[in-house]
């Protein structure tokens, strides 16, 4: 599995984002990804799943250390106490001693972002989460955190897709040495019938979605994907045996300017 790093977190290029997986239902995709595998699992407290993550891993029978689990701090936890509270509360959810990764899910103006950000560092200090980070900050808030922070950053999760230019972002984040991963990397599903993206994948005989996938990968982003469907687990992480052409990569980041959102 190629990884990308990020100020001394090795993010698995692909992982399985676990967005509205709730119950049984994502206990069983988190288990069969990884016994695929898949080597990264994403979740947040937020989307009230963090137990059934847990279960997936521990029934999957992959050993913890192989696996790369990030969570997601909730944006009403970001006063200092609050927020230290709930990584432990998510740690107790997730039946673990530690995440890989853990991140502030949205900017919260409400909350002085150096305090917030003091408190994170704690929970990286008292070995609660290996590496932490943050979600949707832009590259103006980015720099800002990068500078207040007095444990490193490893990443910053942000929406990506051909759809959607985040060149700025991107280009942020390996300045200040971190890693991208990308949610929601085809779109919610509106990949699936680009046209274009079809047209390519035809050339390498791969779908639409993991051309947009591949896409990713090539410009050293760590994209993670959800589905609920078995099939289609390893559809998306089947993306290591094919390159794109330069031309291929040019055009389908020329999309973004072409596609109304």
């Amino acid at each position: 599995m190629n990884l990308v790093e990020g100020n001394g977190a090795k993010i698995p290029a692909i992982g399985l984002g676990t967005w509205e997986l709730r119950g049984r239902t994502c206990a069983r995709i988190v288990e069969q990804a990884l016994r695929l595998g898949y080597r990264h699992i994403d979740t947040a407290q937020i989307y009230d799943n963090e137990r059934e993550v847990g279960e997936g891993l521990r029934a999957s029978s992959i050993k913890r250390d192989d696996v790369f689990l990030t969570t997601k701090v909730w944006t009403t936890h970001f006063k200092p106490k609050d927020l230290e509270r709930s990584a432990k509360e998510s740690l107790a959810r997730l039946r673990m001693t530690e995440v890989d990764l853990l991140l502030l899910h949205w900017p919260n103006p409400q909350v002085p972002l150096s305090d917030t950000l003091g408190a994170l560092a704690r929970v990286r200090q008292a070995g609660l989460a290996r590496h932490i980070g943050v979600s949707n900050f832009n590259a103006a808030l980015l720099a800002e955190a990068v500078a207040a922070c007095p444990e490193p950053l490893a990443c910053d999760q942000v929406e990506y897709h051909p759809y959607l230019d985040q060149a700025g972002v991107v280009e942020a984040c390996a300045g200040h040495g971190m890693a991208f991963v990308a949610y929601s990397p085809i779109a919610k599903g509106r990949i699936k019938n680009d046209r274009a993206l079809a047209r390519i994948g035809d050339r390498y005989r791969k779908t639409a979605a993991q051309v947009c996938l591949r896409w990713l990968v090539q410009q050293n982003v760590s994209a993670i994907p959800r589905t609920s469907k078995l099939e289609r687990l390893q559809e998306n992480l089947d993306v290591f045996g094919f390159e794109l052409s330069d031309e291929d990569m040019h055009e389908i980041s020329a999309m973004s300017g072409a596609v109304s959102r």
